[in-house]
């Protein structure tokens, strides 16, 4: 059975990139390199094969992604047509199923420290425009994303940030899913605004404060499940996250991961990101 969730990856021609893509006979939904998670407009499924089909996002290209494949010991293998024209290959393992269970709290690790010797830069080649000042760990404009040293699986998360007026962060939660962090007080929650798990869940409220003030958001994550407390306000309660987001690190979603800040979008300053890590 080819139907279900797939964790993938790309072999592009710059690298490979990870990717997810749940199938099913009614169609399913894909995350690709970048952007938010989208419907596939049609699926075949036929016996060991796959096709499945969608429009671009945030692609350079002006014609459908298409991805065919077929099922090989227990995986799934095939090809692509990337944004240059160029056919690349991609490979798939089924996502591990990551249930609720019950955990008890270790102690807690304080990531924003007295230097940031405990975290690397994503992209070398990018500026790196983060630094520890009075405030915290702060990024100061646009520039690389920041990846803690220490890998968490199951764990609590307590951050405090703010940011100026338009600016626009997230936090991957083990280097795979993001909470968005973003200037939209006041208006309607939706998949891409503030404490969405960005394109899966929506909040129940738009709880963010008004740009320059300071926010606390709680983020406990066990498997697949994810509670949100933003400012006092329970507004994802034990939802599951279907799979990675755009931009994720890897699609290793078995695996302990990092957290992750963006800073390639705008300025941001966390002064708390502390885990308490399930024993």
């Amino acid at each position: 059975m080819i139907s279900g969730r797939w964790d993938l990856i790309v072999h592009d021609t710059d690298g490979d990139y990870p990717s997810w893509v749940h199938l099913s006979a009614e169609g399913g939904w894909f995350v690709g390199k970048v952007g938010s998670a989208r419907p596939v407009i049609q699926t075949d499924l036929v016996g060991d094969t796959v096709r499945w089909q969608l429009p671009k996002q945030y692609e350079g290209r002006s014609d459908d992604l298409v991805f065919t494949g077929e099922l090989v010991d227990g995986r799934i293998e095939g090809t692509f047509v990337n944004d240059a024209g160029v056919e690349v290959r991609w490979e798939g393992t089924r996502a591990p199923e990551l249930p609720k269970r019950d955990v008890t709290w270790g102690e807690p690790i304080e990531l924003v420290r007295a230097s940031a010797a405990n975290w690397t830069a994503r992209w070398p080649h990018m500026a790196d425009n983060w630094a520890i000042t009075a405030y915290g760990l702060v990024n100061s404009e646009a520039g690389t994303d920041y990846v803690s040293t220490e890998l968490f699986s199951d764990f609590h998360l307590t951050a405090e940030y703010r940011y100026p007026e338009g600016s626009n962060s997230g936090i991957y939660l083990r280097g795979r899913y993001e909470f968005q962090v973003l200037d939209d007080h006041g208006t309607t929650p939706h998949v891409g605004g503030s404490a969405a798990i960005y394109g899966f869940i929506r909040p129940s409220k738009n709880a963010i404060h008004p740009h320059s003030e300071w926010n606390v958001a709680e983020i406990t994550l066990v498997g697949r499940f994810i509670t949100v407390v933003l400012n006092g306000e329970t507004i994802i309660d034990a939802e599951e996250i279907p799979g990675i987001t755009g931009g994720a690190l890897d699609s290793n979603e078995g695996e302990p991961g990092p957290i992750l800040i963006q800073g390639d979008h705008g300025p941001v300053t966390y002064r708390r990101l502390t885990v308490r890590p399930a024993l």
